[in-house]
């Protein structure tokens, strides 16, 4: 049985951050929330992923999240510049950037797996702030969520990560034969 690795409610930000969240095409994000972790429904997605044509293979059909699905749910931009660079794993020197950025940093039991990688990735793009709008910030959420999803379908994974909310409200909205009827225990 695998178990939802999904990170806590973000704290309340002061009025001077949303600000700059509004500026950017993330604050969309910030209105959504967390989804409830379904276990159920997450293992019987997890046990259909096919890692080589990232699709999920049900008796109905195959089925994908697709970079308009992103967009649709998360309301993220799938145009822009490709997000890349060198991945490093080191909590130490996610700190360290972290410090220097932000004055703040995560701590240590917060932060394991992807989304060390994947914060590690994207802190040097947020330097410049105001410009992080011109990245095709959903094509890094599919890639991430593709990622997640062939590491949870190993046969030694005991749990999975990644954009968590973006894929079950996927499943709910797209799979909708495999949601849970309201007021059935």
């Amino acid at each position: 049985m695998l178990e939802c690795d999904h990170l806590m409610l973000p704290d309340p930000y002061n009025p001077i951050v949303e600000g700059h969240i509004r500026e950017t095409d993330f604050y969309h994000i910030f209105q959504i929330g967390v989804v409830q972790c379904l276990s159920a429904l997450v293992n019987a997605l997890v046990e259909r992923w096919h890692p080589k044509t990232h699709t999920f293979h049900l008796s109905v059909g195959e089925y994908v999240v697709t970079l308009e699905d992103v967009a649709l749910i998360l309301g993220l931009s799938t145009n822009g510049l490709p997000i890349t660079g060198p991945t490093l794993s080191r909590f130490e020197a996610m700190d360290a950037e972290c410090l220097d950025q932000f004055g703040v940093a995560p701590m240590k039991s917060d932060c394991r797996g992807s989304f060390i990688k994947l914060t590690w990735k994207l802190l040097p793009l947020l330097y410049n702030f105001a410009g992080i709008i011109q990245f095709s910030w959903g094509s890094a959420c599919l890639a991430h969520l593709y990622r997640a999803l062939c590491r949870a379908s190993r046969v030694d994974c005991k749990e999975v990560d990644g954009p968590l909310t973006l894929w079950l409200t996927w499943a709910l909205i797209r799979l909708s034969f495999l949601a849970p009827i309201p007021g059935n225990p």
